[in-house]
């Protein structure tokens, strides 16, 4: 199973970096015959978004691609943790713990997925099969926020209010490691191709970089009150993230170098964002993001088809 989901993720590196190399328009077009990576799916422009409505109040956050091939996604609206098809289909599993306020989510090497309770303090793991198991932290009010898999075979995370980066292990068990900044309040977090994990300091304005054997750098951003927040690996190597407060994105190179891009106001408030699902012998098309406030998942078409 771990194998198979490091081929996963593999997978969707290699499907974004010829579509997106290709034309950073989105406007990769396959007229004369579907593209051999591409799931099959009906026509339509790259660039198109296709929103999928959630129940009323979901208000979703955090979303991934699970080791069964769905799309998994938090709605602490709702307290629940969603699951929607390739298709579209929508399921939905509640949590044993009330006003957890589920977060962060993602795919762990071990066959499940992961994810935070902002509200209960606790880490969360979900079956494909909806099975829940949670595991409080050791101080309470800590707030966990952004979760992902590391290569080491265990899941990160921040925690807001602790002011830490914290480590679980398949079994359960936990490992915590205290920030150099103060009240940074932590954020998002993803692992590195030099194998460690980032993450972003949403009020220390800072990018930080922590190895698998706990060791903390903090990279300072170049303007002020920018408030970092989702963080994510690029196709090209380097780390990318959003600058909330300074309405831009940013990327870090692994020795710290960082460039800043300003970008126009986005309304829905997106929160989340994942490659879409691969089928047995396909990649999907598609890039999809939560709507907190829209109340809706979205999918963005990167491949045109006739």
């Amino acid at each position: 199973m771990r194998s198979a989901v490091k081929l996963s993720l593999a997978s969707a590196f290699l499907f974004a970096v010829p579509a997106l190399a290709q034309d950073p328009g989105l406007s990769v077009t396959s007229t004369s015959r579907p593209l051999p990576w591409l799931c099959r799916q009906p026509a339509g422009a790259a660039g198109t978004v296709e929103e999928i409505a959630l129940e009323p109040g979901a208000s979703p956050v955090g979303i991934t691609v699970g080791p069964d091939g769905h799309v998994w996604f938090t709605q602490p609206g709702t307290n629940r943790i969603g699951r929607a098809t390739r298709q579209g289909v929508v399921s939905g599993f509640d949590l044993p713990t009330p006003f957890a306020s589920p977060q962060g989510i993602t795919a762990g090497l071990d066959g499940n997925v992961w994810f935070t309770e902002l509200g209960a303090g606790r880490i969360g793991r979900i079956t494909p099969a909806g099975v829940v198991t949670e595991f409080p932290l050791p101080q309470a009010g800590s707030a966990p926020s952004g979760i992902t898999a590391g290569l080491d075979g265990n899941v990160w995370f921040t925690e807001q209010v602790g002011n830490k980066v914290g480590r679980i292990t398949a079994a359960g068990v936990i490992t915590e490691f205290p920030l150099p900044t103060p009240s940074s309040f932590p954020s998002a977090i993803a692992p590195g191709v030099d194998g460690a994990m980032w993450f972003t300091e949403q009020l220390g304005n800072k990018v930080g970089r922590i190895t698998v054997d706990g060791v903390v750098t903090e990279y300072a951003l170049p303007n002020p009150s920018s408030a970092p927040v989702a963080v994510s690996p690029g196709a090209d190597g380097h780390i990318w993230f959003v600058e909330q407060g300074g309405n831009r994105v940013g990327r870090i190179t692994a020795s710290g170098v960082i460039t800043e891009f300003d970008v126009p106001t986005v309304r829905s408030r997106p929160a989340g964002i994942t490659f879409g699902p691969a089928g047995f012998f396909c990649l999907d098309g598609n890039v999809w993001f939560t709507e907190r406030t829209g109340n809706k998942l979205g999918k963005l078409r990167l491949v045109t088809t006739p």
